[in-house]
């Protein structure tokens, strides 16, 4: 097996693994992620002398069990990198489309869309935005969908204007097809591929700003065991406690890693078929 494939099969291990550890929060999670006891509070881990085996990563300030706080902090990373690109997706995808297709004066607007998106800085928009408007998990998605859509733009507008140029689509339009249905029947088929690791890149980028938004206290609010606001509810203890940033920034890096190997694994795939 080469390389490539490796870094594509363990990509999706772990992208599927902490997916189902999402998917099944309620049932794995040991402890209520909510409850706490002052009395048992920053518990260390398993692996540090004082643990108690009923909390295996220990607890946090307020007696939280941390692994229960962990697994459910996988739900709100998923779910926001998810319904992310899902937003920028849709959003992009059909920009990029219609400047493909079309060309001429409509694709110079949607360049001067793309070209306008490119110069606003992200995060410090984000921060706006979410300051105004308010923290919540709703803010939050929104303002990502709104605001990562340019990547699927330009690689759809190239795609399409790549697969225009082809023999079905000239036949479509030959049978007397409506634009409508070559969009949707012709062209979009046939640049999912590219748009699949455009995707993966979009949606670690969208899990790492929710995780910065968060740290901030501009993200998801408290209570919710965000793995971002773990770090940053940990980061008054770290000197005598650092598990409390060490265990959350782990998992965070290993989702974002897991992520980023699946990408860059099916854009070799594709890559290769493409030359096969």
């Amino acid at each position: 097996m080469t390389t490539n494939k490796i870094g594509l099969w363990l990509g999706a291990v772990i992208f599927v693994g902490i997916g189902l550890i999402a998917l099944f929060a309620p049932l794995l999670a040991p402890q209520d992620p909510f409850q706490q006891d002052l009395t048992r509070r920053l518990l260390p881990p398993f692996w540090m002398d004082g643990h108690n085996p009923t909390y295996l990563l220990g607890t946090d300030q307020l007696g939280r069990d941390y692994f229960s706080r962990l697994i459910y902090g996988a739900r709100i990373s998923m779910m926001i990198g998810i319904l992310t690109v899902i937003g920028s997706g849709v959003i992009g995808t059909a920009i990029g489309v219609v400047g493909g297709f079309y060309g001429g004066k409509v694709d110079d607007v949607v360049m001067f869309a793309i070209t306008t998106r490119l110069s606003i800085p992200l995060i410090l928009v984000a921060l706006a935005i979410v300051s105004i408007v308010g923290s919540s998990t709703t803010v939050v998605v929104m303002t990502l969908g709104l605001l990562l859509w340019d990547r699927f733009a330009v690689v759809a507008r190239v795609a399409t204007m790549q697969v225009r140029t082809q023999d079905f689509v000239a036949a479509a339009w030959a049978a007397g097809c409506s634009h409508f249905h070559i969009v949707l029947r012709e062209i979009l088929p046939n640049i999912l591929a590219p748009l699949a690791v455009v995707t993966t890149l979009e949606m670690a980028l969208a899990i790492l700003l929710e995780a910065a938004l968060s740290f901030l206290g501009l993200g998801v609010p408290p209570p919710l065991p965000s793995w971002g606001l773990m770090i940053a509810e940990g980061k008054d203890y770290m000197f005598f406690s650092p598990w409390v940033i060490t265990i959350p920034g782990v998992a965070l890096c290993v989702l974002v890693f897991g992520i980023n190997l699946l990408g860059d694994g099916l854009r070799d795939l594709l890559r290769t078929g493409r030359t096969t």
